[in-house]
């Protein structure tokens, strides 16, 4: 009688690298391997589970971390790792082998919102804010125009708009400009 074991994989495409665990000792699938802990940032101690979003709101989640040192917590949490992809699978293990069955299950596919540490006696933990991938979908740009304010917000010391004023034409922002005149066609 074949008998399977379940295991959690976790995988956080980070800037640079990747921290691929599980849940206990290390399972090798698709050519990584996932491991219980990284030696740099820690162990996946739990995650909440994964909440509906109503309205407006995505859905999100919380993974739970226990890093080795704060310095470690302030590496996770800096801005740069924002909107990484963070994605969970359940996996069956051959228990003779070792190897998994069939391909995992993805339970979550979701990116990195916002950090927490909490800090209590003789403890550290690092909650990892995640949402969905499409919550990107969702972001409205409010004021986001063509003026010399958010141009210079963009690009610091830059003063390209300071003296356009008065301008009647209209300026396509973030898309290719309309074609100006008259077009010809050969028809």
């Amino acid at each position: 009688m074949e008998r399977v074991l379940l295991s959690g994989l976790m995988k956080m495409e980070l800037p640079g690298r990747d921290i691929r665990l599980c849940d206990g000792g290390f399972v090798v699938w698709n050519g990584e391997t996932y491991q219980a802990a990284d030696e740099e940032f820690g162990v996946l101690t739990g995650f909440d589970a994964l909440s509906e979003g109503v309205g407006d709101e995505a859905p999100a989640g919380v993974l739970t971390m226990v890093p080795p040192s704060t310095a470690a917590a302030v590496v996770l949490s800096q801005p740069g790792y924002q909107g990484s992809r963070v994605r969970l699978w359940v996996a069956e293990i051959d228990e003779m082998t070792g190897y998994v069955v069939g391909e995992p299950d993805l339970m979550c596919d979701w990116q990195i919102d916002s950090t927490r540490l909490r800090i209590g006696r003789g403890t550290r933990a690092l909650e990892i804010g995640t949402v969905t991938r499409g919550q990107r979908l969702m972001l409205i740009d409010d004021g986001n125009t063509l003026s010399p304010s958010w141009h210079r917000l963009v690009h610091p010391g830059e003063a390209g708009l300071d003296n356009a004023t008065g301008l009647t034409s209209d300026v396509a922002w973030g898309t290719a400009s309309p074609p100006r005149g008259q077009v010809a066609s050969n028809g």
